[in-house]
């Protein structure tokens, strides 16, 4: 069972997440999903659904530069905004970075830094 201390901790950075600009409605609809479980029988299922959302939706930093190079990026985007995407994408990646930067996938990285306890 998880310390109650690191659910609160998650549960403040779910509802974070939620309200990010960048969180997508799938991810934000699953951490919904994961919320409203809690103490019930299906929380165990929700929170294995709620981590495969979690790591099927952060951007990895290679896959963020290529989509702000491509011509679908540029359409998306808009031209200049893509090339700065782009441009910051490679400073991420230079600096170490795995994942994209925006605030839905930090607060995603937090989140999935208690894997172990959430699966607990």
């Amino acid at each position: 069972m998880m310390d109650a201390k690191v659910k609160d901790i998650i549960v403040a950075k779910t509802k974070e997440l939620m309200e990010a600009p960048t969180c997508s409605a799938e991810t934000r609809e699953a951490a919904c999903r994961w919320l409203e479980s809690a103490g019930t029988s299906s929380e165990k299922s929700e929170t294995e659904n709620y981590i495969r959302e979690l790591e099927g939706d952060i951007m990895p930093v290679d896959q963020l530069i290529a989509f702000a190079g491509s011509e679908a990026g540029k359409k998306y985007f808009g031209p200049d905004t893509a090339a700065g995407i782009e441009a910051h994408g490679r400073e991420i990646k230079a600096s170490g970075g795995k994942y994209c930067d925006c605030p839905a996938c930090l607060k995603v990285s937090e989140i999935l830094e208690y894997k172990d306890e959430l699966l607990k």
